[in-house]
């Protein structure tokens, strides 16, 4: 099942957040803005913190460049995924600064290990030294980081993943319909006892929450998913599958979150002794390049990351052409149907 592409043209964000607006909110002079951020120990304790408090309040990044360079491009773009050990972003991310880097931009790379707290940690270091993009894989943020780049003026693109409310551009597709679709298709297989497997990164989760939203709305009452810390592993497939069978009632069909998982699922499941999909039956999210070659070949929900790095740079090129341009496309995503299932 393929979901359309959306693609709008929408006025980019204005200028950046200067040293004189915080001056503004902070009710001192732009010299003492200065002082504050740069010698803090040649003004009072008390002209600090208010001028602390006016720049969390505007989202201003002090620039980190010399002042001659402020202005021009740096032609730098900061791609930040939640790690690299797995395929999925690994695709991504070469895609991306492949076609970056034909067009003279090198990238840098930040990891942020699930963690909305480390991006927002990441980008405060990133923004002073004004990158001409950022990509962030997601699209939940803080409070503060959603403040900071609205009010630097930088473009950014929010990946994998769909939000109405996005920052400034997008790429992705929704995660609630992959959860309700996965629920609607293994119903229609004829399963009737399911039992999830998904790690607590907060996309995974609305994947699991529409999933069993999708359950209810057809009248089944699933046993609660076992939720693993990310990132996912084989490890937690088995500790996951096994805590699984350890139930009253053994489920049909298993529903992952990851094709990591998965295959610690078919792992534990094969040491135990079931046959898939006979005895019981395993679907993944990612379609990993090894998938296919499971055995069983593992059932699971493709999605195209190399075609999303690819589009992001095509965005942001367009975008430093052109400021007004703002893309915004749903990628959406295929069932893919194997023998697992």
């Amino acid at each position: 099942m393929t979901q359309k592409l959306k693609d709008e043209a929408i006025l980019a964000p204005a200028n950046g957040v200067t040293l004189i607006d915080v001056a503004k909110v902070a009710g001192v002079s732009p010299i003492t803005v200065s002082r504050a951020l740069h010698k803090p120990e040649v003004v009072s304790e008390q002209t600090r913190q208010k001028v602390q408090q006016a720049v969390e309040q505007v989202g201003y990044i002090p620039n980190m460049l010399a002042g001659g360079l402020a202005s021009r491009q740096t032609k730098l773009v900061a791609i930040l995924v939640p790690t690299i050990s797995h395929s999925i972003f690994a695709d991504l991310l070469k895609a991306a600064m492949d076609g970056l880097s034909e067009a003279g931009y090198q990238s840098l790379l930040g990891i942020t290990d699930y963690s909305v707290d480390k991006e927002e940690q990441l980008l405060g270091t990133i923004l002073g030294r004004r990158p001409d993009a950022i990509v962030l894989t997601g699209t939940e943020h803080t409070t503060l980081t959603r403040k900071r780049l609205g009010a630097s003026g930088v473009p950014v693109v929010e990946a994998w993943d769909w939000t109405d409310d996005p920052i400034d551009m997008l790429v992705g597709f929704s995660h609630e319909a992959v959860g309700t679709a996965m629920a609607q298709h293994l119903y229609e297989k004829g399963y009737r006892r399911f039992a999830g497997l998904f790690v607590s990164d907060n996309r995974a989760m609305r994947r699991c929450h529409a999933f069993y939203e999708a359950l209810s709305v057809l009248g089944i009452e699933a046993d609660d998913a076992v939720v693993m810390s990310p990132p996912a592993s084989l490890k937690e497939g088995r500790e996951g599958m096994r805590e699984l069978l350890a139930r009253d009632t053994r489920p049909e069909v298993v529903v992952c979150s990851s094709d990591t998982l998965a295959q610690g699922v078919l792992a534990e499941a094969a040491e135990q002794g079931l046959q898939v999909p006979s005895d019981i039956a395993v679907m993944g999210f990612g379609d990993m390049a090894n998938a296919s070659q499971l055995h069983p070949a593992l059932s699971t929900v493709r999605l195209d990351s190399a075609r999303v790095g690819a589009l992001i740079a095509d965005a942001l090129l367009k975008r430093f052409e052109d400021q007004r341009s703002c893309v915004r496309l749903d990628m959406g995503f295929e069932l893919i149907d194997r023998q697992s299932t």
